[in-house]
C-alpha cells in the first residue's frame, strides 16, 4: 500500500469514525501522561535510592523512596488500565458503526452485486477485517500515545542526567524506524492475501455444511476432505507468512538493542572511570534506557499495525462504498394502483460483466387481474423478465409500466410493496413458523396470520408441529418438507396481500401430493391478482389467461394453451416432451 493511499484511508477513519470519540481519546491521552510520568519516576528514583539508601544509608529515605517507587507503579498501572478501557469502548463503537454501515450497504446493494460476491467473503470482512481495524484503534492508538509520551519523558530524563550518554543511546533509533517502515508495507500486502484466503475458507465451510446431504449421497467425503486440506494449507501458509512478518521485527530490534547496550556500557565505563558521572547516575540512566527499550520496540512495530489496519479498512470501505445500480431519484411519487395493468415496452437487458443479451426487444401487455405464464427452455430469459418488474435489475433499454406509470419514476418502496414473490428457491429464516409468516407484514395480528395459513392450506400441518406456530424450523426451514416450506412461503405472500404476484417455478420440485396442495394454495394467493408465473410443468398453467413462449431472449409466441398447441412448434414440443415423461 502506497503512502498516499495509507494517509487517505487513515484520514477517512479519523474523520468518519474516530473524531466523534475525541473526548475518550483525550482522556486516554491524559492518562498516558500518568503512564509516562510513572515510568520516568521509577528510573529517576533509582539514583537517590542507590545514593541515599545503599551509600549514605539514610534511614528515613529507606522507607520513603521505596514508597515513592510503589506509588509510581500504582499511578502507571491505573493510568494504563483506565486508558485501555477508554479506547476499548472507542474501538467497540467503531466496530459497531462499521458493521452497521456494511450491513446497510449489503441490504441496498443490487442483486448482481450480492450474487457476484460469495457470502464467505462478506463474513470474512465482518469478522476478520473489522476486528483488525478495531485493534488498530484500540491497541495502536493507545500504544502510539503511551509509548510516544513515555519515550519522550525518558529521553528528556536521560538528557537531564547526561547529554553525552543520551546522544550515544539515540544513535540506533533511526535504524529501527527504517526497519519498521519496510516491514509495515510488507504486512499490509500479506494481510490482504490472508483476508482473501479467510473468505475462501468461510465460503467452503458454509457450502460444506449446507451441502452435507449431497456430499454423503454422492460419497464425496474424501474429495471434500482433500479440498478442505488444500484450503486450510493455503490459509495456514498465509497466517504463518503474516506472523513471520510480525515477529521479524523482534530479532532485528533485539540485535539493535544489543549493540546499543554494549556500546553504552563501554562508553559509560569510560565516563565513570574519568569521574564525569557517579555510579548511581549510571544505574539510573541505564534503567531509563532499558525502560525506553519497550516503547522504542513498540513504536518501531506500530507502523506495521497501522499498515495492517489500513489494508483491512480499505477492504471494508470497498463494501461500504459499493455503488448501487438501482438508483432512485429524490422526491418521486408513490406507485398508484388502479387496474394493475403491466406493460413491457421494447425491453432489453444484458447482465453485468457479460456480452450476451438475456432478453431483447421484449413487448408484453398484461391485463389487471389476469394470469400470464412464461414458458420456454432453460436460459430463455423467463427469470430475467420476472426480476425486472420489482427492479432487482434495470433494463439497459426500454421501459416497464404499471398502470401507465414507469417503474423508474415511482419510489422503490411503493413498487415492491405491491409485489409478492414465490419461487422454487424458498427463503426461510432460522426462527418460528409465526415469525417467518409475519415477516411479510409488521404487526400482523394472530387472526391475519391464521387466515393466511388457512388460504395457503398450511393450518393442518402447522397444528401438528411440536409447538405449532412457535416451532423453530431451523436454518432455511430444514425441519420442514418441501411442500410445507412452500406453503409457508405462500402464506407469507398471502399475508402481504400485494396486487402483483410473481411465481417462479413454485411447484417444480414438489411431489404430486404436495404439488396439489401447493397448487390449491396458489389459486387462493392469485385470486383477483395480476399474476406473472414461470411454469416448469405446463399442466399447471393450461388455464392461464395468456401464455408467452420465450426463446433465446425473445418473445416467440403469445396465446392460450389451445392456441399455442396448434400454432407454436416450441410450445408443442415442450408439451409433448412432458406428456412423454409422464
Amino acid at each position: 500500500m502506497k503512502l498516499p493511499v495509507l494517509k487517505k484511508i487513515l484520514f477517512r477513519l479519523f474523520n468518519n469514525y474516530i473524531k466523534e470519540h475525541l473526548g475518550k481519546i483525550i482522556i486516554a491521552l491524559v492518562l498516558s501522561f500518568g503512564v509516562a510520568g510513572g515510568t520516568a519516576a521509577i528510573a529517576w528514583l533509582l539514583d537517590p535510592a542507590i545514593k541515599k539508601i545503599f551509600i549514605e544509608q539514610n534511614k528515613t529515605l529507606t522507607f520513603l523512596i521505596p514508597a515513592a517507587i510503589v506509588l509510581a507503579f500504582v499511578i502507571k498501572g491505573l493510568s494504563l488500565y483506565f486508558s485501555r478501557i477508554a479506547l476499548i469502548k472507542v474501538s467497540q463503537e467503531i466496530t459497531r458503526k462499521l458493521g452497521v454501515e456494511m450491513t446497510s450497504s449489503i441490504l441496498i446493494s443490487d442483486t448482481h452485486t450480492i450474487d457476484s460476491k460469495h457470502s464467505g467473503k462478506y463474513i470474512s470482512h465482518f469478522l476478520y477485517d473489522v476486528g483488525i481495524v478495531a485493534n488498530m484503534v484500540g491497541t495502536g492508538v493507545l500504544n502510539l500515545m503511551k509509548d510516544s509520551l513515555t519515550l519522550t519523558v525518558l529521553i528528556a530524563l536521560m538528557f537531564y542526567q547526561n547529554w553525552k550518554l543520551a546522544c550515544f543511546a539515540l544513535i540506533m533509533m533511526p535504524l529501527a524506524v527504517i526497519v519498521a517502515k519496510s516491514l509495515g508495507k510488507r504486512l499490509g500486502k500479506v494481510t490482504t492475501e490472508s483476508a482473501e484466503v479467510s473468505g475462501t475458507l468461510s465460503s467452503f465451510l458454509g457450502e460444506m455444511i449446507k451441502g452435507s446431504r449431497m456430499i454423503k449421497i454422492y460419497q464425496q467425503e474424501k474429495f471434500e476432505f482433500d479440498r478442505s486440506r488444500k484450503i486450510l494449507q493455503t490459509y495456514m501458509e498465509k497466517q504463518i507468512k503474516m506472523a513471520s512478518v510480525l515477529i521479524r521485527a523482534t530479532p532485528i530490534m533485539e540485535i539493535l538493542t544489543g549493540f546499543m547496550i554494549a556500546g553504552f556500557i563501554y562508553y559509560a565505563g569510560i565516563l565513570v572511570s574519568t569521574g564525569e558521572i557517579e555510579i548511581n547516575n549510571f544505574f539510573s540512566f541505564l534503567t531509563a534506557m532499558m525502560l525506553a527499550y519497550q516503547p522504542i520496540r513498540s513504536l518501531a512495530t506500530i507502523n506495521m499495525l497501522f499498515y495492517q489496519g489500513a489494508a483491512a479498512a480499505e477492504r471494508v470501505f470497498n463494501i461500504i462504498d459499493t455503488k448501487v445500480a438501482i438508483k432512485e431519484q429524490k422526491n418521486l411519487p408513490n406507485l398508484k394502483i388502479n387496474k394493475v395493468n403491466i406493460e413491457f415496452k421494447d425491453v432489453s437487458f444484458v447482465y453485468p460483466k457479460t456480452n450476451d443479451e438475456a432478453i431483447k426487444d421484449i413487448n408484453i401487455s398484461i391485463e389487471g387481474g389476469s394470469t400470464t405464464a412464461l414458458v420456454g427452455h432453460s436460459g430463455a430469459g423467463k427469470s430475467t423478465i420476472i426480476n425486472l418488474l420489482p427492479r432487482f435489475y434495470d433494463p439497459q433499454k426500454g421501459q416497464i409500466y404499471i398502470d401507465g406509470q414507469n417503474t423508474r419514476d415511482v419510489t422503490l418502496s411503493s413498487l415492491r410493496k405491491n409485489i409478492s414473490l414465490v419461487s422454487q428457491d424458498i427463503i426461510l429464516f432460522d426462527d418460528t413458523v409465526r415469525a417467518n409468516i409475519a415477516y411479510a407484514k409488521s404487526g400482523a395480528s394472530e387472526e391475519e396470520i391464521i387466515k393466511a395459513c388457512d388460504f395457503a392450506a398450511a393450518v393442518d400441518f402447522i397444528d401438528n408441529l411440536p409447538q405449532s406456530y412457535e416451532t423453530m424450523i431451523g436454518e432455511n426451514g430444514v425441519r420442514l418438507s418441501g411442500g410445507q416450506k412452500q406453503r409457508i412461503s405462500i402464506a407469507r405472500a398471502i399475508l402481504k396481500n400485494s396486487s402483483i404476484i410473481l411465481l417462479d417455478e413454485a411447484t417444480s420440485s414438489l411431489d404430486a401430493e404436495s404439488e396439489e396442495k401447493v397448487q390449491n394454495a396458489i389459486i387462493n394467493l392469485t385470486k383477483n391478482k395480476t399474476t406473472l408465473v414461470i411454469a416448469h410443468r405446463l399442466s399447471t398453467i393450461m388455464k392461464a389467461n395468456k401464455i408467452i413462449v420465450v426463446n433465446q431472449g425473445r418473445i416467440a409466441e403469445i396465446g392460450t394453451h389451445n392456441h399455442l398447441l396448434k400454432n407454436s412448434i416450441i410450445y408443442k414440443n415442450l408439451y409433448s416432451k412432458q406428456l412423454a415423461a409422464n
